[in-house]
């Protein structure tokens, strides 16, 4: 094994961290270097500890061992709230990945997730895979030899979620199962998912156009009333209404139509993915239900 440790980049997911760090970034989020600073055989050691950040490695050369333990907030589990120790992570290379290889190892097995790119190849897509509870899964990423390392740098964007299983991928050779990614949700998760996603939206469906890239739906939705949204994604001048798009898999076979719909769902690097997604006059039914059992996870103001 201390072969590996010479020559690839090592991205343990580990519930605990308790080994010396050698560096890593100030916000313990994200970390930028190069391998032009490294002594010839030399592993750099490197510790994070967000559940998203990145990693920008200029001109690859040595190695680095990259540990993540992310301290997950509630606000970074799925819709049940808790957090049963299984961890899904997503990692989205950068357009101009180049000089290096990224590998997934699952229990001494290693897999492919982005090659080593040409200038011609078409932009790396998103990898995403969970880790269940006691299994030993690492990513390494590995330097490539070039003789021109000045234009390449090794980057990426990661993401990691407790209990998210994930009813979207934007993987198109998918590690983690899209099984009932389009099954509505029940009462119980619909309610939760109200309190817990990242963003809560009434609104409309204008439009439902294809991402060829990303083989996903896009829904074109004008919003009439945002009761929460964690970053800005839906926007306009509009006293009454704003406009924002919401991902969700082609599978699901989302099509334009009338009515006012409740939209949750998580952001994923920046985009808005749907999670559930009933008509309004359903969630009202099933909050006023909710709330005379005094069963409401949360209230939020609803007409």
């Amino acid at each position: 094994m201390a072969i590996f440790w010479i020559y690839k980049v090592w991205i343990l997911l580990l519930p605990i961290f308790d080994s010396a760090v050698s560096s890593y970034s100030e916000d313990q989020c994200s970390w930028r270097g190069s391998g032009l600073s490294q002594q010839p055989g030399s592993v750099e050691q490197i510790s994070l500890h967000c559940s998203e950040g990145a990693l920008d490695w200029l001109y690859p050369k040595g190695a680095l061992r990259l540990t993540l333990s992310p301290r997950l907030t509630s606000a970074a589990v799925g819709p049940g709230g808790s957090s049963s120790g299984l961890i899904t992570a997503c990692v989205k290379p950068s357009e101009h990945f180049h000089g290096a290889q990224l590998y997934l190892e699952r229990d001494g097995v290693l897999e492919l997730l982005v090659g080593d790119r040409l200038e011609t190849s078409p932009p790396p897509r998103v990898r995403c895979f969970s880790r269940l509870p006691g299994e030993k899964v690492a990513l390494f990423l590995q330097a490539t030899p070039h003789q021109d390392i000045s234009r390449r740098i090794a980057s990426f964007r990661y993401e990691l979620r407790g209990d998210w299983t994930a009813r979207l991928s934007l993987d198109s050779n998918p590690i983690i199962s899209n099984e009932g990614a389009c099954r509505p949700c029940n009462n119980t998760e619909l309610l939760m998912a109200v309190c817990t996603s990242d963003f809560v939206v009434r609104g409309n469906i204008k439009a439902v156009d294809e991402d060829s890239e990303l083989r996903a739906a896009v829904i074109k939705v004008s919003a009439t009333q945002v009761f929460r949204q964690k970053y800005t994604l839906f926007t306009g001048t509009g006293r009454l209404t704003r406009t924002g798009e919401i991902r969700t898999l082609l599978q699901c076979g989302v099509r334009p139509g009338v009515g006012s719909f409740l939209f949750t769902g998580r952001v994923h690097f920046g985009e808005a993915w749907l999670g559930c997604a009933p008509r309004y006059k359903d969630f009202l039914q099933a909050y006023a239900q909710a709330k005379l059992a005094q069963q409401l996870p949360c209230e939020m103001a609803v007409d």
